[in-house]
C-alpha cells in the first residue's frame, strides 16, 4: 500500500481525507461539501476540494482496492432485466457467494455467449479460483 503524503497542504490531513470521502461516498457537488466544512469551522473553497479530489481520489480509491480481500471461491452468474432510460436491458452480474458483485455487463440484446465471456475474462483476472459456479436467470421467457 502506498503511503500518501498530504506535505505542503494548508489543511491537515484528516480534513482532507474526510472532504474527499465526502465529496465520493455521497456523492454531493463540491459546493455541498465547502458547505458541511464551513458547518464544521473549516473555511476552504470548492475548488480547493476539486483540487483534493482530483490528486488524492484515485490514490485512496487503490489503496483501498490493494486493501480489499479476494472473492471468495463460491461464484454466480445472474441475469436480470431492467429498465434504463425507458429502454428495456439485459444485466449480467457476477457475484460472489458473499453477495459481493465482481463484474457486469448491460446488453440491449440477450447475449448469453457475451455473458460467459464476461465470466471467462473474470476467471483471468482474479487471483481466486472458484470452487463452484452456477447461472440463474431473472428473465420471464426464461422459465
Amino acid at each position: 500500500m502506498t503511503r500518501i503524503s498530504y506535505k505542503r497542504h494548508r489543511f491537515p490531513a484528516t480534513v482532507i481525507q474526510h472532504a474527499v470521502w465526502l465529496y465520493f461516498r455521497f456523492t454531493l457537488s463540491l459546493s455541498d461539501v465547502e458547505e458541511m466544512l464551513a458547518h464544521r469551522g473549516t473555511d476552504v473553497s470548492y475548488e480547493t476540494i476539486r483540487a483534493w479530489t482530483v490528486k488524492f481520489g484515485p490514490k485512496i480509491a487503490a489503496n483501498l482496492r490493494r486493501r480489499k480481500l479476494p472473492p471468495s471461491p463460491r461464484w454466480h452468474l445472474d441475469e436480470m432485466v431492467c429498465k434504463i432510460g425507458g429502454e428495456r436491458m439485459f444485466l449480467w452480474r457476477a457475484v460472489d457467494d458473499e453477495g459481493e458483485v465482481l463484474d457486469l455487463v448491460v446488453q440491449k440484446r440477450r447475449d448469453t455467449r457475451a455473458a460467459l465471456k464476461l465470466l471467462k475474462q473474470l476467471l483471468r483476472s482474479q487471483p481466486v479460483e472458484p470452487a463452484e459456479r452456477s447461472t440463474t436467470s431473472a428473465h420471464p421467457a426464461a422459465r
